[in-house]
């Protein structure tokens, strides 16, 4: 399984694509026959009977391994004979493709951080489908037309090496406090590092606008020899060559999963911590748009927020009744209450673009 992925799917790129956008707010798209149609005036029979029709649809960023995808493509196989295929890329990469083959398309739909969202509608590249849950979904992970939606999130957590540390953190406190190597991986361009470094701004009065505190937090690790270099991976997990790492909360756990669930500890910071997600981006110029409108419906059903649990990725629906062994694969709800998503994210993507020199000039020259 390839969990880089997910530290490359996010806003890496996104200024540069960002300056390509071309603002559209049209709810009618034209589809890769010609053909304009409002796909948010379909019914949902209307749309199955078209997918089946299809009876295909090609993702790009979906693949089996990830968030327990292969099952949900399993089920929409079983019940609309639609089949599956995926191409494993990054965000920037997926709307790279949408906007290159345009009615040449190859692909359907593509999940992406929810950054990317905003940038694929600036770019004319998706179709609106707001699906038959879309009051379920809170505002800020969706786009008012339906152009992207996230479908599950994930909240910077740590995982502790219990066989390295006799006393796991709980907190921003304990781990400022501590006496063992934390790492983050790299923040000069992996997306999950820098949001460990938003999660560490917000513990100590910063946020989206103002990083500096997250940055003076792992400075100070730096100083004291306690920024690992270390990539917080699976396979240096399971070395022993990681003592504590920030993660998203379901790369966390599958690693846990993965290597020996006794020997870790996964929680989220007491004090603070962010919550991000992934969205669906169905192609303006998908040859199988109603297939591909059939995949994000079924992602926000019931069933389709359960095959993502299992993958230890959190549902965006808190309305969904997961089941108790399900439910058992997450951290607790309480975990919860101090994580927030990103209130401007505007105002995040800018300050992403400044993270590099920062990280290289404030923290990197401390790192032996």
């Amino acid at each position: 399984m390839s969990w880089k992925r997910y530290w490359k799917k996010g806003i890496i790129g996104a200024m540069t694509m960002s300056m390509l956008a071309a603002c559209s707010n049209n709810t009618t798209k034209e589809s890769s026959a010609g053909e304009k149609e409002d796909y948010n005036k379909l019914t949902l029979t209307q749309i199955e009977d078209k997918a089946k029709v299809e009876g295909k649809v090609n993702s790009v960023g979906m693949p089996d391994t990830w968030a327990n995808w292969v099952e949900t493509w399993g089920e929409l196989g079983e019940k609309y004979n639609v089949q599956h295929t995926d191409t494993d890329m990054s965000s920037a990469e997926e709307l790279a493709k949408f906007a290159a083959e345009k009615k040449d398309a190859t692909a359907d739909i593509g999940d992406v951080g929810i950054a990317f969202g905003p940038i694929a509608e600036q770019q004319d590249l998706t179709i609106p489908y707001k699906t038959s849950y879309w009051d379920d979904i809170p505002d800020w992970a969706k786009d008012d037309n339906g152009d992207w939606v996230v479908g599950y999130t994930g909240t910077m957590a740590i995982i502790t090496d219990k066989n390295n540390v006799k006393s796991a953190p709980t907190s921003w406190e304990d781990i400022k406090n501590g006496n063992y190597t934390v790492s983050i991986g790299d923040a000069l361009t992996a997306n999950q590092a820098q949001f460990a470094i938003l999660a560490a701004a917000y513990a100590f009065g910063g946020d989206e606008k103002n990083i500096q505190p997250g940055i003076d937090f792992f400075a100070e690790l730096a100083k004291q020899g306690r920024l690992s270099a270390g990539e917080p991976s699976v396979a240096n997990l399971e070395k022993g060559e990681i003592d504590v790492a920030l993660l998203w909360d379901f790369n966390a756990l599958g690693y846990r999963k993965q290597i020996d669930e006794a020997r870790f500890d996964v929680l989220i910071p007491k004090e603070a911590s962010v919550t991000s997600g992934y969205a669906t981006i169905i192609n303006k110029y998908s040859k199988n748009p109603h297939a591909a409108m059939l995949t994000r419906e079924y992602i926000l059903s019931d069933e389709g927020q359960e095959n993502l649990a299992k993958g230890y990725a959190r549902p965006i629906r808190e309305n969904v009744e997961l089941s108790e062994e399900v439910q058992s694969l997450l951290l607790p709800d309480n975990m919860y209450k101090n994580a927030q998503p990103v209130g401007d994210q505007k105002a995040w993507e800018e300050t992403t673009k400044q993270i590099p020199q920062m990280w290289q000039e404030k923290v990197l020259i401390h790192v032996k």
